[in-house]
């Protein structure tokens, strides 16, 4: 962690709905510049529509939300607020990458092109030059021996690490993983999040919404449980999963850790 730098993000009783159904309850959440922080919770609680509203894909109905130093959604200018327009929502999404479920590569393109579309397409790189830098982050992820190859040519934890690799492409001050390894055979977690450790150690700030327990505890600075779109219990995660306060934290720890590392272990 950066000690003395602003905050990445500040969100302070952040509400969200859809069509009458209220998700996000007023949810506090903090992420220190160069931290880890890793959300759990069960489906339904709110995790991945709060992934999106860090960048700007669901709107903020209620609260604050502060994000790489702005206000999510409309600048306060003159004494009063004025909503983004598309090319406000643009230019602030570049500085944030995100890593979906899904790896959203496009088909037609080798490995190589889906990694260099971003630079030249986005920030107006020239080709050769995002070339060059593409064949850097996919030698980052592992994956520089692949770049000819097209998605389908590609197990699904290499095509994950694509999709890193593109994110990584435009050279976020923050990234977003949103259950990157929930689509992928147990056999190939482990390539995406040996990628996902490696910049957490370079000193990425990430918010990773995850079920792998192990990650959170041996990478995450932070532990966020999610629940009704609130955050009920939050700090080290070591500390939150050998001895959650909560009732609701403690009943889905049992229900993913299991008997064998159920969170009355000391880990």
């Amino acid at each position: 962690m950066n000690a003395g730098a602003a905050p990445v993000v500040v969100a302070t009783d952040v509400r969200m709905g859809y069509g009458g159904v209220q998700v996000l309850n007023g949810v506090d959440f903090t992420v220190a510049s160069g931290e880890v922080s890793c959300i759990i919770g069960p489906s339904g609680s709110g995790k991945s529509t709060f992934l999106r509203c860090l960048n700007g894909l669901e709107p903020v109905l209620g609260g604050s939300l502060r994000v790489l130093g702005e206000e999510v959604g409309h600048t306060l200018r003159d004494g009063r607020y004025h909503p983004w327009t598309p090319k406000q929502f643009a230019a602030f999404r570049r500085n944030i990458g995100m890593v979906f479920q899904r790896f959203n590569l496009f088909a037609h393109q080798s490995a190589l092109e889906n990694v260099a579309c971003g630079p030249v397409h986005v920030l107006g790189t020239p080709p050769d030059r995002a070339r060059t830098l593409a064949m850097e982050h996919l030698d980052r992820v592992g994956l520089a021996d692949h770049a000819h190859k097209r998605p389908h040519q590609l197990s699904g934890g290499q095509q994950q690490r694509v999709a890193i690799a593109r994110a990584l492409a435009m050279n976020p001050a923050l990234m977003l993983f949103d259950e990157p390894t929930s689509a992928l055979d147990p056999e190939l977690v482990d390539e995406v999040l040996e990628v996902m450790k490696g910049l957490a150690a370079e000193g990425m700030t990430m918010i990773v919404v995850t079920h792998e327990i192990a990650f959170a505890r041996e990478v995450g600075d932070r532990l966020a449980f999610f629940a009704d779109g609130v955050v009920v219990e939050e700090g080290r995660p070591r500390e939150v999963l050998a001895a959650p306060e909560h009732e609701r934290t403690r009943a889905f720890l049992s229900s993913v850790l299991g008997a064998q590392e159920g969170p009355s272990r000391n880990t």
